[in-house]
């Protein structure tokens, strides 16, 4: 699965005349560059890329030549990517889970900043991780609404633990640091107030001045029609809250984006392979290939459906159960999708807002999952 040399028009162009069988990715790098743009120029700290979102190399060398210059790593493939392909940026390995040969793998590689979310992997780092200019983030969780996936139910500490590690944190000699994430599609600015607000509360309680607080991921892309993210509103909302809740104390403010900034440069076109009884329709791509995440955290309703000479349906709206491919009655998309009433077999149905948790969890499940990938100027069809 690799970019193709051509790069095409938009997917119309593609579609038109390659008409291809199985599902096709399209990428515009000026999409990537712009989202990348827009974070740098916008959020008061410094921007690092969430790698596991996207980890495609053409995605993480199009965020470099925008300006990126730090990333979130978790794992030895992902640290060794980025000192590859960026080889300057600062990385961040912010698992806050390792184990030991995976902690050694980064102090070999020069990784200065961490996370963690309990005492005995704290432990693990003060045995094995050279203090000296060497930062620990003390991940801690808070019962947030408004993502649409919760993070704290896998990592985190509560506010009470927060305060001892970031206690041991000092005084074992590291930069201490505060980081939360707010959770995963958080449409909701306010979610990031808490967090502040409560960072400074546990800083204040250990009696440590933090140097930098890490707000997360958990910054939308584009998924529905109705739901437009609000990035500048929440680049403004944390930097107003930072200075009320810290004061003097304000620290550096870092963000880690990660479908922020992949997630709108990829278009997703899935061929249809049957219209059964006019009910149901089934697609090339499913929950084992790149739409894996739509029965987790909700479906994307900004979608087209092409002829396979590339025109657009645009006849009424029917609600359509939708499967995949493989043979397995899992393969099924949430609800029911708004399509076309005229949809038939041989159309191309497109999903935009793609990037993110797409390519990286694509299966080869029942023999499907042959994904392409296209370069395309824009994604306008």
């Amino acid at each position: 699965m690799g970019l193709s040399k051509t790069i095409w028009t938009n997917p119309t162009e593609y579609l038109r005349n390659q008409q291809p069988d199985n599902p096709v990715l399209f990428f515009a790098p000026s999409v990537a560059q712009a989202a990348a743009r827009r974070f740098i120029d916008g959020f008061p700290g410094m921007v690092t890329y969430a790698v596991k979102s996207n980890p495609g190399e053409a995605m993480i060398e199009n965020l470099a030549a925008a300006g990126i210059r730090g990333y979130d790593c978790a794992s030895p493939f992902e640290i060794d990517l980025i000192r590859r392909l960026a080889p300057d940026a600062a990385i961040h390995y912010n698992n806050p889970v390792r184990a030991r040969h995976e902690i050694a793998y980064a102090v070999e590689r020069g990784v200065k900043s961490y996370s963690v979310d309990s005492k005995s992997e704290l432990a693990k780092l003060i045995e094995m991780v050279p203090a000296d200019g060497t930062e620990i983030s003390v991940r801690f969780k808070l019962p947030v609404a408004g993502a649409a996936y919760n993070f704290g139910a896998k990592f985190g500490a509560t506010s009470e633990l927060a305060v001892e590690l970031l206690r041991d944190v000092a005084a074992a000699g590291f930069i201490p640091s505060l980081t939360f994430h707010p959770g995963t599609q958080c449409t909701d600015p306010a979610a990031w107030e808490f967090y502040i607000r409560e960072a400074a509360v546990i800083a204040q309680k250990a009696g440590v001045t933090i140097a930098r607080l890490n707000v997360g991921g958990g910054f939308p892309n584009h998924r529905l029609n109705a739901v437009v993210p609000q990035i500048e509103t929440t680049f403004q909302l944390i930097d107003r809250v930072a200075t009320e809740a810290f004061g003097a104390d304000r620290p550096l403010l870092v963000c880690e984006p990660g479908r922020a900034l992949c997630g709108d440069a990829f278009s997703l076109a899935a061929r249809v392979k049957a219209v059964r009884d006019e009910t149901h329709v089934f697609l090339n791509d499913g929950v084992y290939g790149t739409l894996t995440e739509l029965p987790m955290i909700g479906v994307i309703d900004r979608m087209e459906v092409l002829t396979a000479d590339g025109v657009k349906r645009t006849g009424p709206v029917q609600p359509r159960i939708v499967f995949g491919p493989t043979c397995d009655s899992v393969d099924r998309l949430p609800g029911e999708l708004p399509l076309p009433a005229d949809i038939a077999e041989g159309d191309y149905v497109i999903w935009h807002g793609m990037g993110s948790y797409s390519t990286v969890t694509n299966t080869r499940f029942n023999g499907f999952g042959d994904l392409q990938m296209a370069t395309v100027l824009g994604l306008k069809l």
